[in-house]
């Protein structure tokens, strides 16, 4: 599942927007477009990463062309790298389900919301256990937040890919950075001995920043460790495609760096079970690898500003709508 060149990212997923709408029967044309109210609507913030139905067209039915379709639509809200996370985020889904003896179809929701094909904003949503994109397009360009992976089993134990750890990365520069700090530094980022259960945001429509611990701020480190928090940073929002990841990292810039703060809980040592997360004024992360013994990870990226496009919304109804 490849990705497109970021110039060509709405005009791509358009495509395969209407791609997809070409190979699907009409019931579950039916099934994918059935969206309540406008695209601000309450219930559209609705969403969930744990097992269970969602609204939408459930990709279990679908044959492979149409599974084909599915998966160029998922790789064009996400860079190479973020394509390869995504489809690795159903890969491990697939080896838990048979580590349960279960060998049924991958069950994920798509919904179209608005018409591609039209001048309005319009955007697309793929959810299920683990996964969760939202993608919302205008004109003035394209947000992909609330984002959500998550890997069941953190550490794969058996098969042909053991020892595959798909959220590897995102632990150890968090950990390279958290025992890379020491005296007062590491009081300030360590805010629990035990870590909390899931991440602290949890499934909430809206990320509230004041949610999570403050931490240890980007200007209270020392050069090496900056640069650690900046690659953290960096490789979350390197999941997105190359324009729209450079223009939060530009913002995050221009805000000052200063302003990042990154906080942990939990043991130290690889296997034991941890917590972090970061703040800037923007945005926040989280990550939690604490069920399952420490084998069950979740890893969240929210903007304050951006998540379900409300600010494209906003800009939109008020230029075109007032």
């Amino acid at each position: 599942m490849g990705a497109f060149p970021s110039k060509d990212v709405a005009s791509r997923m358009r495509e395969a927007a209407r791609a997809l709408l070409a190979v699907l029967e009409p019931e579950q044309v039916r099934l994918l477009r059935a969206v309540p109210g406008p695209l601000d609507a309450p219930e559209l913030r609705e969403w969930t990463y744990l097992p269970g139905p969602r609204p939408g067209l459930s990709t279990e039915g679908l044959d492979d062309r149409q599974r084909e379709v599915v998966d160029v639509l998922l790789a064009t809200a996400h860079s190479a790298a973020g394509a390869e996370l995504v489809r690795g985020a159903i890969e491990v889904e697939r080896h838990r389900r048979g580590l349960l003896g279960s060998r049924g179809a991958d069950r994920y929701w798509v919904r179209l919301l608005g018409d591609p094909d039209g001048d309005e904003p319009w955007g697309w949503r793929m959810n299920g256990h683990h996964l969760a994109v939202h993608v919302l397009v205008t004109s003035a360009g394209i947000r992909v937040t609330p984002h959500f992976v998550g890997s069941e089993p953190a550490r794969v134990g058996s098969g042909p890919r053991a020892g595959h750890r798909l959220l590897g990365p995102e632990e150890d520069l968090a950990r390279r950075l958290i025992t890379s700090l020491h005296g007062t530094a590491r009081a300030s980022a360590v805010f629990a001995a035990t870590p909390p259960d899931d991440i602290l945001t949890r499934a909430d429509p809206f990320a509230d920043p004041d949610l999570l611990p403050e931490g240890l701020t980007y200007d209270r480190m020392a050069p090496g460790d900056r640069q650690l928090l900046e690659r953290l940073v960096r490789r979350y929002l390197d999941r997105a495609p190359a324009a729209y990841a450079r223009e939060c990292w530009s913002e995050t810039v221009a805000r000052g760096l200063g302003s990042l703060s990154f906080a942990w809980a939990g043991g130290l040592a690889p296997g034991e079970r941890h917590y972090y997360c970061v703040r800037a004024p923007d945005f926040l992360i989280e990550y939690d690898n604490t069920q399952d013994d420490g084998n069950h990870a979740h890893s969240v990226w929210r903007h304050i500003r951006h998540d379900w496009g409300t600010d494209l919304l906003r800009g939109h109804y008020t230029d075109q709508h007032a």
